[in-house]
């Protein structure tokens, strides 16, 4: 375990240079802007503007957004072998192609600068431990890798399982900015109450926490692989309460022929499964904390966690249910995402904090007092 000879607080103000932004400040910044790039890739969906910036990085050539019909015209006959899923005869609105424009502002001139800022800001204060410096690594590393990502994206044309990936990415990037937060605060030595688990209960949950972390992951990436797939989201009908949601076609089991067009069965054989489990962990760890006080933290955790789950539940029926005139309201299936992607990352948090809460007392019991 690292031992620092030196802490912030044993120094005087002369003997190290003062910072204007401190690493912890620039990582809260950063799992902002994350949370807002997350936000705003679910909002080009459902303005159908994935593919409103045929090349990358520019956008028909540029770095605009304001690309008039004919502009749009010309930089397709320019660039003939470029045509996407739609066509060069396809064209976008200023608003599309300004969606995917502010996307890539945000991950590429925001996020991916301040990311290598706050790589050099943790090499600059000396008491930072070889485990801060080791996960602000990761961090570049994975905005690297999802900007090669994003690329790839693009070249697809917004394949389902690109913008799987893009996303899966993305989520992995954050976690690993939580990661890098969590670990400034313990060499900081102000872990505040609410992640400070309780190393023995850490323990005990640690493997299966992992395990719904990773489960609703595989229910998150499942719903996107529908709602990127033309025609999915018709999987279980549009006839309405019972016909389409709970029942799917007015079954309550249904045989899948075409794994693709009804993924959306698949995607709510998974939400129920983990449904399950989600709520037997909340009963279980209710009852281990009901005559102490040594889990509450990581209960409170698991509760969240199950609560936005199942609210989640109730927007996802509310999608299906809001067929009206030939469409589904777009603004819930973003909802819907985001909240999906709160319950991932409270419980993938979680696992983080008893993680690192556990493998500091193995190593304190190790070496001893």
């Amino acid at each position: 375990m690292w031992t620092p000879t030196l802490r912030k607080s044993e120094l005087s103000k002369g003997d190290y240079l003062t910072l204007p932004v401190s690493p912890r400040r620039a990582t809260e910044v950063l799992v902002v802007l994350t949370i807002m790039v997350i936000a705003m890739g679910g909002m080009i969906r459902i303005y159908d503007a994935g593919e409103s910036c045929p090349d990358w990085p520019t956008c028909f050539g540029t770095f605009g957004f304001d690309i008039s019909e004919e502009e749009q015209g010309e930089w397709w006959d320019e660039n003939p072998d470029e045509a996407d899923s739609r066509g060069s005869g396809h064209r976008y609105t200023s608003f599309q192609i300004f969606t995917e424009w502010f996307h890539r502002l945000l991950a590429g001139a925001l996020v991916g600068p301040l990311v290598i800022v706050n790589w050099f800001l943790v090499r600059k204060e000396i008491w930072n431990s070889p485990r801060v410096r080791g996960v602000s690594s990761l961090t570049l590393a994975l905005i690297l890798w999802q900007g090669a990502i994003g690329w790839l994206t693009v070249k697809f044309d917004n394949e389902n399982w690109s913008v799987a990936i893009h996303l899966g990415s993305a989520l992995a990037f954050l976690i690993s900015l939580i990661w890098l937060w969590i670990e400034i605060r313990r060499d900081e030595e102000d872990l505040p109450n609410w992640i400070s688990f309780d190393p023995l209960v850490g323990m005990k949950w640690r493997k299966w926490i992992g395990v719904l972390s990773f489960s609703t992951l595989i229910t998150l990436f499942s719903g996107v692989y529908v709602s990127t797939t033309p025609g999915a989201n018709y999987g279980c009908g549009v006839g309405g309460m019972l016909e389409s949601w709970p029942l799917c076609n007015g079954q309550l089991i249904q045989d899948v022929d075409d794994w693709e067009l009804q993924s959306q069965i698949v995607h709510r054989w998974l939400v129920g499964i983990v449904g399950v489990m989600m709520a037997l962990s909340s009963y279980k760890i209710w009852k281990e904390c009901e005559h102490g006080q040594s889990g509450v933290v990581l209960r409170n955790w698991i509760w969240a966690s199950t609560a936005t789950y199942f609210g989640n539940g109730l927007l996802g029926a509310s999608y299906i249910l809001s067929w009206d005139s030939g469409s589904f309201s777009e603004y819930l299936s973003l909802a819907h995402l985001m909240v999906a992607t709160i319950s991932f990352t409270i419980l993938a948090t979680a696992w983080l904090g008893v993680t690192i809460i556990s493998s500091s007392r193995r190593a304190k019991i190790i070496v001893g007092p």
